[in-house]
């Protein structure tokens, strides 16, 4: 198989590279796209950025958002997500120079499984006006006092104080804060470990998998209903054929009020994140996270008592639970949910993500995750920018007739329920009559 005569037919480059130590072999063989997507296993990983291919089976143990983020775009071209992912790519380059093993033939396109190249040459532009235009700024942080008088006015209050610091964390932890990314690491480790009492580590390698394959089964975490859900079209009639039942699926949207928002903060959530910094030893992060529960103990013992204190605490969590619960699923949970289609960037991130309209509640109640749309297209942009590219986005969208979906907050929140409830029907027909 031929990559312009420059290769064997087990895909190794002309003879004479110099192999570097991380699997490079120099840059001077060319590579075909079928060359390269062979190349997708756990042990074999190549990938594609700027028609430049690198091997990066040894490198991904050792990549710093995680081996499960990059090891997803194993046999495809990467250019877009290495973009989005990392503010100062030129700075990235430099670890990839031993990785380079060669590029692609003259004759292969720059987009693997037959991309639609103008969309993705017309976002790239996109990309490099916005990066241009827009402005750094810092985050706000939110202070808010505490009563006792009121027992539920103070849980409140704290609930609303948790809520905001997660969006914050979550722009600490999408390097859209300060311009030097070490002060965003440590500010990011700081709020999410002891203002939250969560693991960095355990956020960058669960959301960052989200952004980079959302919602495709077996590579975004948060569509792995470990079965209490069936999501989508196409899982619930898998299900239901294979004649699985681990739960009556047929009413989730009526259970999914239970289960989903009361407990995926304080039970789920809180048992993995310590599963996750013991497991992987992360020693550090698991500091922070006690000196959270040690702060709050300190805090409001004297006031409650232990046994207070903590129902205190998994009471605020069974609000924040709530509250993050449908910001986070509304943008995602009615969209398309399915396998992996190899599309290109803006696609896969519409076809994923919907945005609520703009308002001043919306933007404060989300942390400004209302632009669901803009912040998955660009995920180190500060958030309070996403309303000024919104409408480049929307006019790219309408050029290549690619959907832009704006709903009402009531319609997304009525919405999940619409969507667990046709899965559910879907499963059941599928069980019954398949």
């Amino acid at each position: 198989m031929g990559g312009g005569g420059q290769q064997t037919e087990s895909s190794e480059p002309v003879k004479g590279d110099g192999v570097g130590p991380d699997g490079g072999r120099g840059g001077s063989a060319v590579y075909t796209w079928e060359e390269v997507q062979r190349h997708c296993h756990r042990s074999d990983q190549w990938l594609v950025i700027d028609r430049k291919v690198y091997n990066i089976t040894q490198w991904a143990k050792r990549h710093p958002g995680g081996i499960r983020v990059i090891s997803h775009f194993a046999g495809e071209d990467a250019t877009e997500a290495f973009v989005a992912f990392h503010p100062d790519p030129n700075f990235v380059r430099k670890f990839l120079k031993p990785l380079l093993i060669g590029e692609l033939a003259p004759t292969e396109p720059s987009q693997d499984h037959g991309k639609n190249a103008a969309l993705v040459q017309d976002f790239q532009a996109l990309r490099d006006r916005v990066e241009k235009e827009e402005a750094l700024a810092l985050g706000l942080l939110w202070v808010w006092g505490t009563s006792w008088s009121i027992t539920l006015l103070c849980s409140l209050m704290l609930a609303t104080s948790q809520a905001q610091a997660g969006w914050l964390q979550h722009d600490y932890g999408h390097l859209s804060v300060c311009k030097k990314s070490s002060w965003n690491h440590v500010l990011h480790k700081f709020v999410i470990g002891h203002l939250k009492g969560a693991s960095a580590n355990w956020w960058n390698h669960r959301h960052f998998q989200h952004h980079a394959k959302p919602s495709v089964f077996s590579k975004d975490p948060d569509v792995n209903s470990l079965h209490v859900f069936v999501l989508g079209d196409k899982q619930p009639v898998e299900y239901g054929i294979k004649k699985l039942k681990y739960m009556p699926y047929h009413h989730q949207h009526q259970y999914f009020f239970l289960i989903g928002p009361p407990l995926l903060i304080p039970v789920y959530f809180t048992i993995q994140i310590f599963q996750t910094m013991f497991s992987h030893r992360n020693w550090v992060d698991l500091a922070w996270s006690i000196s959270y529960y040690l702060r709050f103990c300190c805090c409001y013992y004297p006031f409650f008592g232990f046994f207070g204190s903590v129902a205190l605490i998994c009471f605020v969590r069974f609000l924040e639970s709530h509250w993050f619960v449908w910001v986070t699923q509304m943008n995602h949970l009615p969209m398309d949910i399915d396998h992996e289609r190899h599309q290109d960037w803006l696609t896969m991130q519409l076809s994923a993500t919907c945005n609520i309209e703009q308002s001043t509640f919306n933007d404060w109640f989300s942390g400004h995750l209302n632009f669901q749309i803009e912040h998955h297209l660009f995920p180190t942009m500060p958030r309070h920018n996403y309303h000024l590219v919104a409408p480049l986005v929307r006019a790219l969208c309408e050029k290549h007739g690619l959907s832009y979906q704006v709903k009402t907050l009531q319609k997304a929140i009525i919405d999940v329920v619409r969507s667990l409830k046709k899965s559910g029907d879907l499963w059941l027909d599928a069980y019954l009559h398949k």
